[in-house]
């Protein structure tokens, strides 16, 4: 499972997306259902990208049925969070077409990360210019 969510975090979005669009279309069996949502994944790369992604999808499917959604949403999340803005994180998870029992617990999930300390960084000096005559 490890390997599978840190593809999908790696897509960003759109492999929250088709993930979301793989577990409503029923997992890999019903894959006609899903086909434009993957052509537009494949963005400039149209077709071409589409079939690349169209390849992830059985093995998303395979780990949806096998994980849950659940499980499987909140792995991608907490893998993002290392690499992105849990401020970004919780507004994307704001306007997913999910269950507000499962935003909730994406939210929690994400709120429970610890932010790592960053070195003390010291404010930037004032120069003050002056033009001697």
């Amino acid at each position: 499972m490890d390997e599978i969510v840190k593809k999908i975090a790696g897509l960003g979005l759109p492999g929250i997306f088709l993930v979301l669009a793989t577990a409503a279309a029923g997992g890999v069996g019903n894959t006609a259902a899903v086909v434009s949502a993957i052509m537009t994944l494949g963005g400039p790369l149209g077709l071409i990208g589409g079939l690349g992604v169209l390849g992830l999808t059985a093995s998303v499917g395979d780990v949806i049925a096998g994980y849950g959604i659940e499980a499987i949403l909140t792995s991608i999340y907490k893998e993002r969070s290392k690499t992105e803005s849990v401020r970004f994180l919780l507004k994307e998870i704001k306007d997913l077409p999910i269950s507000d029992e499962l935003k909730t617990k994406l939210k929690n999930q994400l709120r429970s990360v610890v932010v790592p300390d960053v070195e003390e960084v010291e404010p930037p000096r004032t120069i003050d210019i002056t033009e001697e005559e």
